[in-house]
């Protein structure tokens, strides 16, 4: 196990509670009314399955696309206003990670040029071997596609790589590609069911390096990259 892929929204960075509030902002706006519960089964769920999801409940009729780019207008003025913040634990985990030799990827739903610029904006773009967004691949979360590809970009075999993940959909793409996962919850816990699927939970990011490999117990004394 020497490489670490992570999902980006909810894992590393606070935004997945924006996308909730956000996208039933957004449906509104066009005359829908998403519940909350909806809102959170679109976490991480990438093409086809979100516009179809989305039509299934509200009727063909539903113009994804738009109402998408409302959403999307909407959480890029307000985090402009007030910043994206990191989970906690996201920089000591990264650090203690790269000091062991691993290598870091991202794979998750964010075009790859907003993703760059949300690492760096919180300051952890540097320990990052290679980005990879789902933008790129045939099918979104929780298809495989985009942690494969990430592999393969990386030169890994799928086996050999351990995904970091907070959401059910990111859980089942990593576990389908065949990385082993572990789970940071973020807005749910997770069922019985997603609990097979699973190398290990966590609590925090604090904890990550430990459960990734021992020698990585945090040390008082290590000093950040």
């Amino acid at each position: 196990m020497g490489t670490v892929i992570f999902d980006l929204d909810g894992t590393l960075i606070d935004t997945e509670k924006y996308f909730k509030v956000f996208w039933r902002k957004a449906a509104a706006a066009f005359g829908y009314s998403m519940s909350e519960e909806q809102a959170l089964q679109l976490r991480s769920l990438g093409r086809p399955y979100a516009p179809a999801l989305l039509r299934e409940w509200f009727g063909p009729e539903f113009d994804y696309l738009a109402v998408r780019e409302v959403r999307r207008k909407m959480m890029k003025e307000f985090l402009a206003e007030r910043g994206v913040e990191l989970k906690p634990g996201a920089k000591e985990a990264l650090s203690r990670l790269k000091q062991k030799g691993f290598k870091v990827a991202l794979a998750t739903a964010t075009p790859v040029e907003r993703a760059s610029r949300q690492l760096k904006e919180t300051g952890i773009y540097e320990y990052f071997d290679e980005i990879v967004s789902a933008a790129g691949v045939e099918r979104g979360k929780p298809a495989p596609d985009v942690y494969l590809a990430a592999c393969r970009l990386l030169g890994e075999k799928p086996e050999d790589c351990m995904a970091v993940e907070d959401s059910p959909n990111g859980v089942r793409a990593a576990y389908d590609a065949g990385l082993r996962v572990i789970m940071v919850p973020d807005q749910t816990e997770p069922d019985e069911e997603l609990k097979r699927l699973l190398y290990a939970r966590v609590s925090s990011l604090l904890e990550l390096p430990e459960a990734v490999d021992p020698g990585t117990a945090a040390d008082e004394n290590a000093v950040l990259s």
